[in-house]
């Protein structure tokens, strides 16, 4: 195929893909996503929960401001 034959050709497909709408069934995609019964609520219950580092936060805080100003005031070269 010649190259005016060929990119016609690419073109038309990117034009069908474009614009190609299919019947979506709302109620079999709702089915799909809810699952049988209450069992997507049910999954994240049993995870523990992440415990609250913030204390740790400040305390540390101090330590690495001073880290940074070290490393500033070095000469390289």
């Amino acid at each position: 195929m010649g190259r005016g034959r060929q990119k016609a050709k690419a073109t038309k497909q990117a034009r069908d893909i474009k614009y190609y709408s299919p019947n979506t069934d709302y109620s079999a995609l709702q089915r799909e996503l809810t699952g049988p019964g209450s069992r997507a609520t049910s999954h994240f219950a049993n995870e523990p929960v992440e415990p609250d580092y913030s204390a740790y936060v400040d305390k540390y805080a101090d330590d690495l401001d001073e880290d940074d100003d070290e490393v500033d005031s070095r000469r390289i070269g």
